[in-house]
């Protein structure tokens, strides 16, 4: 039955018949419900091969049903090729837009409104000084691009193996780098796009001068960062560790694969995180924000200055967020790291 969907969503493609190649999808989908990863990751792969054959607006619609495959349980890596390179031409094209239409009208380019069927043909009319084909192509990008990016925010929380080895990642970010100024709306995936996966961290506790190493992957911002440290450089004192730091289990769970949006009570600071450099490492930034010494991001655990509280959960939802203890460092190369780091934190 799958198979029967996928080839006539493919002959619907070929035929250039979007009323068909819409309906074929939708039951494929429905079709799907019950099935098992092994054989839904079959359907997404070959699913993954209808953007070559349809023109972006109407993939970018497709890409929904793909994305929704992957949250459903299916492998997203055969899915990545194809959704960023669709994501990223509508981005080039979206830049060029906004050039044009700067250079047309003088203002900013629009929000493009998805409920308007006149939005599109009305845009395309005021970019001046382009051939109408063009003109409706790049009024097109503009007015699909939120939905291109959707399902490439879906795989990049579902599998580490897509964040750290994406695709096109390169031209996805500067092509994304340069419209991010006019589409705030697509800050959550250069958030995503940020996110540090198998990455070395150097720990150091200030009171003690115990150092770590650990390593951590799919954690959305600071305050994730913040709990699961706390969580992974706390236990007896004998043992390496540092005592009276454990944050609630629930926190932890909530900062890793756990209920991301949950209700119970705010979370609460352990420590004040410092950077090699002396300076604050706020939660509201991300893991790679955090500069480097020799090529290591270093966090200096400092006493909190005051009490601070967050909400529980995650930035990203779907994303689960991992950290380990590698080792605890010796005392020479704990002593080592401590004397290259700043002697004292400073706010600013």
């Amino acid at each position: 039955m799958l198979d029967h969907h996928l080839d006539a969503l493919l002959q619907a493609a070929n035929d250039r018949d979007p009323d068909r190649l819409f309906e074929h999808a939708s039951q494929l989908y429905a079709a799907t419900e019950h099935t098992d990863k092994a054989t839904l990751s079959a359907v997404a792969a070959r699913f993954g091969t209808v953007f070559d054959l349809v023109p972006p607006g109407i993939g970018a619609r497709l890409g929904i049903v793909a994305g929704a495959l992957a949250e459903r349980g299916a492998d997203p890596v055969p899915l990545a090729e194809p959704l960023v390179e669709q994501l990223t031409g509508l981005l080039e094209q979206s830049a060029r837009f906004a050039e044009a239409w700067r250079k047309a009208t003088g203002e900013d380019p629009p929000e493009p409104d998805d409920e308007d069927p006149a939005w599109m043909p009305s845009a395309a009319g005021r970019l001046t000084g382009l051939p109408q084909e063009e003109a409706f192509a790049l009024a097109d990008a503009w007015a699909n691009l939120y939905m291109a990016h959707m399902p490439v925010l879906s795989i990049l929380q579902l599998s580490a193996q897509v964040r750290a080895a994406l695709p096109g990642r390169e031209r996805l970010v500067r092509a994304l780098t340069a419209v991010i100024e006019d589409r705030p709306d697509l800050e959550w995936l250069a958030g995503l796009l940020a996110v540090l996966e198998d990455e070395h961290l150097i720990v150091l506790h200030r009171e003690t001068g115990r150092g770590y190493e650990v390593v951590i992957g799919g954690i959305g911002d600071n305050f994730q960062l913040h709990t699961l440290l706390a969580d992974v450089v706390s236990g007896p004192a004998d043992h390496g560790l540092i005592e009276g730091v454990q944050p609630d289990p629930e926190w932890v769970l909530n900062a890793t694969d756990g209920d991301a949006e949950p209700e119970d009570g705010p979370v609460s600071g352990q420590f004040n995180l410092v950077d090699a450099y002396g300076k604050w490492i706020w939660n509201e930034g991300v893991p790679a924000d955090i500069p480097q010494v020799d090529g290591v991001r270093v966090v200096v655990l400092d006493p909190p200055p005051y009490e601070r509280s967050w909400s529980p959960g995650r930035r990203y939802p779907m994303m689960t967020g991992t950290i380990r203890l590698e080792r605890i460092l010796r005392a020479d190369e704990a002593a080592a790291w401590m004397s290259v780091i700043s002697p004292e934190s400073d706010s600013q």
